[in-house]
């Protein structure tokens, strides 16, 4: 499942990164760019702009759009996944979160130099992404994010 997100619910596409889904963040861009990327790359486009949903494209049905109906970003990731029936394929920490591009393990002796020292000497587990190069571990952060996401995806 790919999804393309607007400026109006950017928060969410970061959520959605996290739980590991494909998701581009369309900040800059106008409605009907939006849609065209929507389309040719087949993703489902996520808004709260009433206007974008009256469009024959997602009337029809030709374009998969759900309308966000809350502010919080928490409501906004449950209600995706339960449109869409995706709590089960929730994969954290699979995309980078600032660029959208896969993770991938790394050993610790190949981060040395790249974490800080008391991260280094208190994790053991490494992925790093494989375009812009971040490094993630699994720190109190990542706990906590996995814990919501656990939360928010076994409610459904």
């Amino acid at each position: 499942m790919k999804f393309i997100v607007d400026s109006n619910v950017g928060r969410l596409a970061r959520w959605l990164r996290i739980a590991g889904f494909d998701t581009v963040f369309a900040s800059d861009i106008d409605d009907n760019r939006l849609v065209r990327v929507a389309l040719d790359e087949g993703r489902v486009l996520l808004t709260r702009d009433t206007q974008i949903m009256k469009r024959r494209l997602v009337t029809s049905g030709r374009l998969k759009t759900i309308l966000i109906e809350h502010d919080d970003v928490t409501a906004q990731l449950r209600q995706v996944l339960a449109t869409l029936n995706l709590a089960g394929e929730v994969r954290p920490f699979s995309l980078c979160i600032e660029c959208n591009e896969p993770l991938e393990f790394k050993k610790r002796e190949e981060v040395e130099e790249l974490v800080p020292p008391y991260v280094f000497q208190t994790q053991t587990q490494y992925m790093q992404c494989t375009s812009c190069r971040r490094i993630y571990w699994r720190g109190t952060h990542w706990e906590r994010m996995c814990s919501e996401l656990e939360q928010i995806a076994g409610a459904l």
